[in-house]
């Protein structure tokens, strides 16, 4: 492959920054705004708790179901094609949430706008990989998280201000306008790229296998308190799919999920960490919103400014967090963050009618954040450090897709295990209630993170090369970083 010549300084290098940090900037914010919209929402399309779950995990599923296909489809038909193709996909999507007349329609337009996330998404830091010259990469990388970054950051303050000012369909419409910038942009000024070695079949069978073995997981958690035998039926064949989906991982010559790279076992673990960390923060950042406003009373602009000191922490802090993994190892901050976390969520039980923000919200808050600072960075650079530098892509892959499934699955298992029924949130005292029975749960889990980390993560001898030094600029709230720069499908295993 030709080396990138576009140099960052340049006005295309610049464009090209511009349409892929607009790109993910939608989906990042999507992630960060749709949350604070979920009660006006239910109260709009007088819609029950499992209504409010699947707003979420529809998005969850198809992107987790499909962000590895999206990956490999930009390496074999081109970046450029592919990220523009999820841009107005996710678009598209946008609009008909937007304009959703029933609960129905919206929650199909969530798993759409899911498909254009998974598309554009790994495209967006591919691009920058296949486009910019090698000397202003490590640059262009750090920009890119760091604009995304704000993004996320402002996301649940912007949402709060639309949901009070012209209303929670806004969340969703702004993407169209976002989208309008940014496809004429990436066509105009971005160059195409590709893997001239990308080639054989893609795993159809396995990303479908996958996507609908949780999806009928999903649905059983979510349904569950009807007690109907579809519901049975659908976790029993969400299981049996589930198995079926490893027996042919294994057996494909070229899978979507190469059961091989689970041979590191440092791979496995820090994914089993992964699985904790990403589920109790789906689960406490699905419910903390609902707590301030039904229990709280705050509105939709207050929930969201409340929740930024978390962001803020994460946005200053993590490039430092970063640099202290490289230099002590990944098996204490690993071990340190999850219980800090833990902390934090524990302290949330102070929050109910009558809390002070000062005194209650945020401290939790801030507790929650140096946990969140301590491990996403170094869990980042863990899972890229523990495998072959050739499957880098491959494995960040994994450990998204993993992150995205942890947290869809507890969106979908905590309000069952809270005890909280469809009608709870419509409710301040029963919300609150269920409410104090999740946190423990989502404590519990990070614990049982941290005691994984400890007991398996291994901290590299002091000789050994760090491959991956830029990732610690690469962290998010809702999933890890995408690493660009290898394959991102089953296609290059060497």
């Amino acid at each position: 492959m030709e080396t990138p010549e576009v140099r960052l300084a340049t006005a295309r290098g610049r464009w090209i920054l511009f349409a892929t940090v607009l790109g993910s900037t939608m989906a990042m914010l999507d992630s960060t705004v749709v949350n604070v919209a979920l009660p006006q929402i239910g109260l709009d399309l007088d819609a029950d708790l499992a209504v409010l779950q699947w707003t979420v995990n529809a998005y969850l599923l198809t992107l987790a179901g499909l962000i590895l296909v999206g990956g490999a489809l930009s390496d074999r038909y081109g970046r450029r094609r592919i990220f523009v193709v999820g841009v107005v996909w996710f678009a598209v999507g946008s609009l008909l949430c937007g304009l959703a007349p029933n609960a129905g329609v919206l929650i199909a337009a969530r798993a759409l706008q899911g498909v254009g996330g998974a598309l554009l998404t790994p495209g967006s830091l591919a691009i920058i990989q296949g486009s910019i010259h090698p000397d202003d990469r490590g640059r262009a990388v750090g920009l890119w998280s760091g604009l995304g970054g704000v993004g996320a950051a402002v996301g649940p303050f912007l949402g709060g201000w639309l949901v009070d000012g012209p209303g929670w369909r806004w969340v969703f419409l702004l993407n169209v306008p976002l989208a309008a910038v940014c496809a004429p942009v990436a066509l105009r000024h971005v160059p195409e790229s590709r893997d001239p070695q990308a080639a054989g079949r893609f795993d159809v069978a396995g990303a479908v296998l996958g996507a609908t073995s949780l999806g009928l997981v999903t649905y059983a958690l979510i349904e569950a308190r009807s007690g109907s035998p579809w519901v049975i039926t659908a976790g029993v064949l969400g299981l049996v799919l589930a198995a079926v989906f490893v027996v042919v991982e294994r057996r494909r010559a070229e899978p979507m999920v190469p059961p091989d790279i689970f041979a590191s076992r440092q791979f496995t673990a820090v994914n089993l960490v992964t699985l904790c960390v990403y589920a109790a923060f789906g689960g406490f950042f699905f419910l903390v919103v609902l707590q301030l406003q039904v229990v709280c009373g705050y509105s939709a602009l207050a929930a969201g400014a409340a929740l930024l000191p978390t962001t803020l922490l994460m946005l200053t802090l993590s490039a430092r967090s970063g640099e202290l993994g490289e230099r002590i190892g990944p098996r204490i901050p690993l071990t340190v963050g999850p219980l800090l976390c833990a902390a934090g969520m524990l302290l949330m039980l102070r929050v109910g009618p009558q809390a002070s923000y000062g005194r209650d919200v945020l401290p939790a808050l801030v507790v929650l954040g140096l946990g969140m600072v301590a491990l996403v960075a170094p869990l980042t650079s863990t899972v890229l450090a523990s495998v072959d530098p050739g499957r880098a892509g491959l494995a960040s892959g994994i450990n998204n897709a993993a992150a995205r499934a942890a947290g869809l699955l507890a969106v979908a298992a905590l309000p069952l295990l809270a005890g909280m029924g469809p009608e709870a949130y419509r409710s301040a005292t029963q919300f609150d209630a269920a409410f104090g029975r999740a946190m423990p749960w989502c404590a519990g889990v990070l614990v049982l993170g941290a005691a994984l980390a400890w007991a398996t993560i291994r901290t590299p001898a002091p000789d050994e090369p760090h491959p991956h030094a830029q990732c610690r600029t690469q962290c998010g709230v809702t999933g890890p970083a995408l690493e660009p720069g290898e394959p991102w499908g089953p296609e290059r295993l060497d």
